[in-house]
């Protein structure tokens, strides 16, 4: 028989709400309980994907957090081993707290020994790159029982999918030659997020606007030129030439050097327009109306007074539904009674730092915020190209000593109107392709000729979930674990095949971002692969 399979959400926030929707609606797995200190958002994720409206949860449904729940799975372990009649548990649990608290949680699962229940964890899986060798070390004993994904969205986007097999399969622009990579924050959504929000500040371990924004588009480079491809379906489109054939990589690629450059420009103290005078916070403002970063324009006039209750109103009122209108009435004055009263909330010098740093803030002027995490970054990488066959013919071995490189630059920048609608440029050596989140351009230079690919239309939700990056990742893991609980697969399979990454993938692609902001605060380039081995050696693993 088929097992129906089931997961825990850690953390009921926007994460965690957004991945059980896509698993209870694209998916045959079940939601079956919810870990959350936060009765509110305990409550509404609950009675939407566990145990419905109106209902009250049964044993086992609902914890006030993921410690309480590991002491209930225990103990669940031991009644299950002497009475055969017990609950069953879960087979998985989704990790969508906030970022500092992944790798406790990591942690606590290997240290009550519960290292064979499947994971997806929320990116980035750790602040630290310590930390994250740490989880390395932690699980490389449980890789061969247990699926371990993370949410790298990018990797799983149609868009995004299709994007690579005309790259790497079909070889539509021949070889990689470079790659420009954009990620447009959006300027209110940067304030939202990164001036006022939970990711303002960085800390001396590395953790900045580059690692909890844009590591999956580090991760999304080193995704699309150099991982290997497990799956080598071809893409619907392709009318140029393959420069090879069979599909198959020419070059070996090594990640040679990493540069990063960076600056908190606009969000600063000398950048406070002189007429807004002392005031910190938006509801008292002279220049409130004026002003473009308006906390009361952005969520009230922008998006409640427009009808939008979901993101970014309900993060700064997570109970915004209990104060609007049950009917269809256009009186929502309650419900702006509320929002206000959340953004009037502010602090002054007498505050301690410990209080001010612990929550949002999103009433705030952005001029006069505790932020300090970089506005626009830019990343460059670059690797050597090593031919598979470097002894092919007399004329090559002549040439052997030639250097060859591929090089591919991130820019994450705040002041756009574009938002998170990444875009970007890949030349090669047969022709080149442009990119959007909707469309892909692609220009040959035997024909002189342009091919434009409109990306397929996915429903609405999961388009706006990552472009269904959100609703590829939660299919890919479910199915991976479906494969091995009932299908027999090994994880090692499993992983690669619905996955498509390991562990091993999943720590190097974090590394990257740290190598880049090493780079960025001591103004150097990092030599990758000394600096990798040196950083494996000094927690005692190896390359």
């Amino acid at each position: 028989m088929v097992k129906e399979l089931t997961f825990l959400i850690i953390g009921a926030g926007s994460r965690g709400s957004a991945y059980a929707r896509a698993i209870t609606t694209s998916t045959p797995a079940r939601i079956a309980a919810v870990a959350e200190p936060d009765p509110y958002k305990r409550h509404v994720l609950g009675e939407k994907y566990i145990w419905g409206p109106g209902r009250s949860p049964k044993a086992g449904q609902e914890f006030e957090g993921w410690r309480e729940w590991i002491e209930y799975e225990v103990d669940r372990r031991g009644r299950a081993g002497r009475d055969s009649g017990s609950d069953e548990g879960v087979d998985g649990l989704l990790i969508c707290t906030l970022d500092e608290t992944h790798v406790e949680i990591l942690a606590g699962l290997a240290v009550a020994e519960l290292l064979d229940l499947h994971v997806l964890c929320e990116k980035p899986l750790a602040l630290s790159l310590d930390d994250c060798l740490s989880v390395y070390a932690a699980r490389a004993k449980a890789a061969a029982e247990s699926v371990f994904s993370i949410g790298h969205v990018l990797r799983y986007s149609p868009h995004n999918l299709l994007l690579r097999r005309l790259v790497r399969v079909d070889k539509v622009i021949g070889d990689i030659v470079s790659v420009e990579h954009t990620e447009p924050v959006g300027f209110w959504h940067f304030a939202h997020s990164y001036v006022r929000g939970n990711w303002r500040r960085e800390t001396l371990q590395g953790d900045g606007s580059l690692l909890t924004k844009s590591c999956h588009d580090v991760d999304f480079l080193v995704w699309l030129v150099e991982e290997p491809i497990y799956s080598t379906c071809s893409s619907p489109v392709s009318k140029a030439p393959k420069s090879d054939p069979n599909g198959s990589e020419r070059f070996q690629l090594k990640l040679r050097s990493i540069h990063s450059t960076g600056h908190l420009t606009q969000f600063t103290p000398s950048r406070k327009p002189l007429a807004a005078g002392s005031a910190t916070n938006c509801t008292t403002c002279p220049i409130e109306r004026e002003c473009v970063y308006s906390a009361v324009r952005i969520y009230r006039d922008n998006q409640l007074r427009k009808g939008e209750r979901g993101w970014p109103v309900k993060i700064v009122c997570p109970d915004i539904e209990d104060y609007l209108p049950s009917t269809s009435t256009s009186d929502t004055q309650k419900a702006e009674d509320r929002l206000l009263s959340a953004l009037k909330e502010d602090y002054d010098d007498t505050t301690p730092d410990e209080e001010i740093a612990k929550r949002t803030w999103y009433g705030r002027c952005v001029y006069e915020s505790d932020n300090n995490v970089c506005d626009d970054q830019v990343v460059t990488m670059s690797w050597d190209t090593v031919p598979t066959n470097p002894d092919n013919g007399p004329e090559a071995r002549k040439k052997k000593g030639k250097p060859s490189g591929i090089t591919a630059t991130l820019h994450m920048t705040a002041p756009t109107e574009a938002q998170c609608v990444r875009r970007g440029r890949i030349y090669g050596t047969a022709g080149e392709i442009t990119y959007d989140s909707q469309h892909i351009s692609i220009f040959s230079f035997a024909t002189r000729e342009t091919t434009v690919i409109d990306v397929p239309k996915q429903p609405p939700e999961e388009e706006e979930s990552h472009g269904g990056g959100d609703y590829g990742l939660a299919r890919g893991f479910v199915n991976a674990v479906d494969m091995v609980v009932n299908r027999g697969w090994s994880v090692q399979r499993a992983q690669r095949e619905f996955v498509g990454c390991e562990l091993g993938d999943v720590i190097r692609s974090h590394a990257v971002v740290f190598a880049a902001e090493e780079s960025r605060r001591g103004e150097m380039v990092v030599p990758w692969e000394s600096w990798w081995k040196g950083k494996l050696a000094s927690v005692g693993l190896r390359s």
